[in-house]
């Protein structure tokens, strides 16, 4: 039988044979023909046999830059601890409207269970290569072709020795051979067996292949005291890589541009020990400065004490202290734009303690405070190396647009990217951000002040939305190379 592949259903038809599928105990792609098989014989079933869903909304849906089409995904989940990072990918991969069919290998069912897959991924989750309800229209080649990509994730040192030797002895090795799909492998195991001469032999071969890898990267092990390269990459550098090879090349508006940016927290210490912080992750500059760059951008990153890798083809300095930020970020200039979206702290202890500070009888020791350098007013009021474009970042708790149209007026910027903190929001150390972009209208210094409220996105759409806003505002301006 041929297979079957049906695409751009509305959401309405979709929970509709997923309902029906379920009450019947078939796959989604079964019960399509079932449906087929019936009409033709002049006996379907009523089209209602249960709640009929409500009605798609007529509204127009708001199209932001950057939407782009539908994909698939096959993605095969081998057997490893790093599995468990294939649900977060499975999430990753739909915020980027990509569709995912999951396979799970006997070994990685231990370590993830099909019921968690499916209902991620809102699909028949497909183990055995000997299924009958299935096999009987040779299901796996229908996995290994009805998508635009397979993605393995963890590949382990096994599967990939399967792949590079053409074996097919169950149903993941079975579909990546039978394949004509691009393929990426996100590699996860021990160090040593990462470096074992096997399976640097497999690698090889698999690359002269054409099989795209991303990964492993370094860092401790599941098992004590092991560390080194290994590692499976995180969940977003891995949907990123998918998105890359299932996108087409997309145009590069910042080729040529030189754009600097802040992100994270700074720490003022207070004596060895103790320091004055904030809760800023930098996940939202961590994810500009990728966006910048994929834009085709050189990205310099100034970036306090975070706990995130750094983006691939971008410059990072790492500083501790406000101080220490202004420094960097002087001597990045000049630069076409520059985007400060780092939570520096606002003061600093005037006398630092040279030994930590002990408690006494006479209760806490006084703590001098002073204000730290202002780095958004201070470059955007530069007359010398003043960026073309300054964008600041406003955190708030309260009053948050008044407040962000005051912080433009008061600190010389261009643009203010406005953001609620409060804790109710999960603004702070979480993935998503919602925004307002606030800006003077026609660029004029007295201008009426406009207000761009963007939806709730994850902060690699921010990102992307926003390098987009930039793109468009600094076509056509350059900016001497720095000496």
């Amino acid at each position: 039988m041929a297979s079957l592949t049906i695409r751009k259903l509305d959401e309405g038809v979709k929970t509709y044979l997923r309902l029906r599928s379920a009450k019947n105990h078939r796959s989604v792609e079964e019960e399509v023909r079932v449906i087929l098989r019936e009409l033709i014989e002049g006996r379907e079933e009523p089209l209602t046999p249960f709640s009929a869903p409500p009605a798609p909304s007529t509204a127009p849906t708001p199209q932001r830059t950057g939407a782009v089409p539908e994909a698939s995904v096959t993605l095969i989940i081998g057997g490893g601890i790093a599995a468990y990072k294939s649900l977060d990918l499975i999430r990753r991969l739909k915020e980027r409207r990509i569709e995912v069919r999951c396979v799970l290998t006997k070994a990685a069912q231990q370590f993830v269970t099909p019921l968690a897959v499916s209902a991620l991924s809102h699909e028949r989750v497909y183990t055995d290569l000997f299924d009958p309800q299935s096999e009987f229209d040779a299901g796996h080649i229908r996995l290994a072709r009805d998508c635009d990509l397979i993605v393995v994730a963890p590949a382990t040192a096994d599967l990939m020795a399967k792949m590079a030797n053409g074996h097919a002895d169950d149903l993941a090795s079975a579909i990546l051979l039978a394949t004509n799909r691009k393929v990426l492998l996100a590699p996860a195991m021990n160090p040593l067996m990462w470096t074992n001469a096997a399976t640097r032999r497999n690698v090889t071969q698999l690359q002269r292949d054409g099989v795209v890898l991303i990964g492993p990267n370094s860092g401790e092990m599941a098992e004590t005291g092991e560390a080194g390269v290994g590692r499976m990459s995180e969940a977003i550098e891995i949907a990123s890589a998918a998105e890359r090879l299932l996108r087409p090349p997309v145009p590069k508006p910042l080729a040529g541009k030189r754009v600097l940016i802040t992100a994270g927290p700074t720490h003022e210490p207070i004596d060895p020990v103790r320091y004055i912080a904030n809760r800023s992750s930098g996940k939202q500059g961590f994810a500009i400065a990728a966006a910048a760059q994929a834009a085709g951008a050189e990205v310099i990153l100034v970036s306090g004490p975070v706990d995130l890798d750094d983006p691939t083809g971008v410059t990072v300095k790492h500083v501790e202290s406000a101080r220490q930020m202004l420094e960097q970020v002087q001597a990045a200039l000049p630069a076409d734009i520059a985007i400060f979206a780092a939570a520096v702290a606002d003061w600093r202890v005037a006398n630092e303690g040279e030994q930590k500070l002990k408690k006494t009888s006479a209760g806490m020791p006084p703590l001098q405070l002073v204000e730290n350098p202002d780095i958004l007013a201070t470059i955007a009021k530069l007359t010398d190396k003043r960026p073309p474009l300054v964008i600041g970042f406003a955190a708030e708790t309260e009053h948050l647009i008044d407040n962000a149209k005051s912080k433009l007026a008061r600190k010389g910027c261009d643009w203010i990217v406005a953001n609620d903190v409060s804790p109710a929001t999960g603004v702070m150390g979480g993935d998503r951000n919602t925004v307002h972009l606030i800006s003077r209208k026609n660029g004029e210094k007295d201008g009426e002040i406009a207000v761009d409220s963007w939806p709730v996105m994850t902060k690699e759409q921010v990102a992307i939305e926003l390098v987009a806003h930039v793109a468009k505002s600094v076509s056509g301006k350059s900016v001497e190379p720095a000496s």
